[in-house]
């Protein structure tokens, strides 16, 4: 699959494909909060619309972000898997964690300090973390391509 991108610059590439608040959330949901399906995605705190949802898993799909299957016990539900594109975005995710968890409290001093935690577990081994995500997927026996 072609895309043509508005600039060759690698953050407005990125951006483009990734960059609006509701895929880097599914990708947040499915790489870290371990959701799988429709309608855990649909039921997380952010109140993500159905039509929106259903229209950034097929990107991510047709993106080779993530891939859709059948969950083996109900042929009727998909589940999202990450694909080793999408297992690469932990680290964007963990950055972006970091950033806000620093910055957030300025645009609003009652913001709870929350998931700051998981990222700078992360920042601590990169490597490991990402191994062991790797390593989650294929215990699952989800795997990813």
């Amino acid at each position: 699959m072609k895309k043509v991108f508005r600039s060759n610059c690698s953050i407005n590439c990125a951006l483009e494909l990734v960059g609006d608040k509701w895929t880097l959330l599914i990708m947040r949901d499915i790489l870290i909060r371990n959701k799988r399906t429709f309608k855990q995605f649909a039921s997380s705190d952010e109140g993500i619309a159905t039509n929106i949802l259903t229209n950034r898993l097929a990107m991510l799909e047709e993106y080779g972000i993530i891939t859709k299957s059948k969950l083996p016990d109900n042929k009727k539900v998909n589940i999202y898997t990450p694909t080793q594109r999408g297992i690469d975005l932990l680290p964007v995710i963990a950055e972006l964690a970091l950033w806000s968890g620093q910055h957030k409290a300025h645009f609003n001093p009652e913001i709870a300090e929350e998931g700051v935690e998981a990222a700078e577990l992360y920042q601590q081994n990169k490597a490991a973390s990402l191994a062991q995500l790797r390593q989650q997927f294929a215990d699952e026996g989800l795997g990813y391509s």
